[in-house]
């Protein structure tokens, strides 16, 4: 109980610090779709962000709903209402494909699976990515290299042993919902959720447009690893990454003593420019 009592005091503090409180009479359904295969930690990511947005809404009168759709059937349905945002965990063809039935709508569509750069690279509008691409993860690795050789390191966005900034509560949280440990498949679903949740609390709207205009333009959103993560133009999420050699949590990067700790865009691609 003491869990859920910090967590929850921290998320009104976050959502409705500088909204007023107008936003808790406003009474919305704000609905995400998930387009996938409702399994798999990507999937228990969701459910935990889905069961945090309520607990929020409660407060800031919203109720939240995740309908699963297969994405080929997304691609061919016509949706009135629109939902508030898509959580997609699928291949780089349909991102693209979803990306372009649903970007003119204002729609916006999470990628919380794909670490492809070549969709980070294409700069599609609408189409916001929460895991670490692959040059992300190889930035951290060189950086990590460059202070302690460790052959085997790896990146990763997030790690069940990971204590600092609100992370034992977090991985405490997924925990006792799903009886597995948090990792970073359910990172990313967890993020698009809490992102979305985040959004209309703070915009004090379920409207798609806004909620994207918001996403891109003014989410600093707390993904429990210290620093504000943002957007870039490329619609990738700027986040730190998590080190570890052979499973075992290390260290995180931006690599204190080789770059700047606060510089999240030595990590990956920076910019569409």
């Amino acid at each position: 109980m003491q869990l859920i009592t910090r967590w929850l005091i921290g998320c009104l503090g976050m959502a409705l610090a500088g909204v007023g409180w107008a936003a808790v009479a406003l009474a919305q359904d704000v609905q995400t779709i998930y387009a996938g295969t409702p399994e798999g930690s990507v999937w228990l990511g969701v459910k935990l962000g889905e069961h945090e947005a309520n607990i929020l809404g409660r407060f800031t009168g919203q109720t939240y709903t995740v309908k699963t759709m297969d994405p080929a059937a997304l691609l061919q349905a016509e949706l009135d209402p629109l939902p508030t945002a898509i959580a997609a965990a699928t291949d780089v063809e349909q991102l693209r494909k979803l990306s372009a039935k649903f970007a003119p709508l204002g729609v916006a569509v999470f990628n919380i699976a794909s670490d492809d750069d070549a969709l980070r690279q294409a700069c599609l509008p609408g189409l916001l990515h929460t895991p670490p691409t692959a040059r992300m993860k190889a930035d951290a690795v060189a950086q990590w290299k460059k202070k302690k050789p460790e052959v085997e390191v790896e990146a990763s966005a997030w790690h069940p042993d990971f204590k600092k900034f609100a992370a034992r509560d977090l991985n405490n949280r997924f925990r006792k919902a799903h009886n597995v440990p948090m990792d970073s498949e359910a990172w990313a679903g967890w993020a698009a959720l809490k992102m979305v949740s985040e959004a209309v609390a703070r915009a004090q709207s379920a409207d798609p447009k806004q909620i994207l205009t918001y996403l891109r333009e003014e989410m600093e959103f707390d993904g429990q690893k210290g620093i504000p993560h943002t957007f870039r133009d490329t619609g990738q999420l700027r986040q730190p990454l998590l080190m570890v050699v052979a499973g075992k949590l290390v260290g995180e990067a931006p690599v204190r003593g080789v770059v700047d700790t606060s510089n999240l865009d030595s990590l990956g691609l920076p910019s569409c420019k």
